[in-house]
């Protein structure tokens, strides 16, 4: 069967994003590649092996425009409200959590924070499928 192991984002200063992923998610860097004309940084913590993979074009000066095809990005933690108040505490300004309810039953509890690029990423609260 088929593993996933990373999801590629393209970024456009390599600092300013391992910053940011280490601060938020506690992803280090793995492994780094450099290339001509392009650099692969593959970004991971102990709690899993699924990796996000930055891609730093060399020479890239504007933003990537991310369309409008909404997708993001999911990690889950042990304590939401928790994370959402250090989240906060380091100025990465979380949006308010939200919950979502089925037939009477919570189905997940979760924030969404912008990472420097304006990819969208959801922190969900460990809970029923959301593990």
């Amino acid at each position: 069967m088929a593993k996933a192991i990373h999801s590629m984002i393209r970024v456009l200063d390599e600092a300013r994003s391992v910053e940011f992923y280490d601060k938020a998610f506690g992803l280090k860097i793995a492994d780094r590649f450099g290339f001509d004309g392009f650099t692969l940084v593959y970004l991971r913590n102990d709690e899993a092996d699924f990796e996000v993979e930055l891609t730093i074009n060399h020479g890239r000066t504007e933003p990537y425009a991310l369309g409008d095809g909404y997708g993001h990005i999911a990690f889950a933690v042990d304590d939401l409200d928790a994370e959402h108040a250090r989240f906060t505490s380091l100025g990465l300004n979380p949006n308010p959590v939200k919950e979502f309810f089925r037939e009477g039953a919570l189905l997940a509890k979760f924030f969404f924070v912008t990472d420097p690029d304006g990819y969208k990423i959801e922190v969900l609260q460990k809970h029923g499928r959301y593990k």
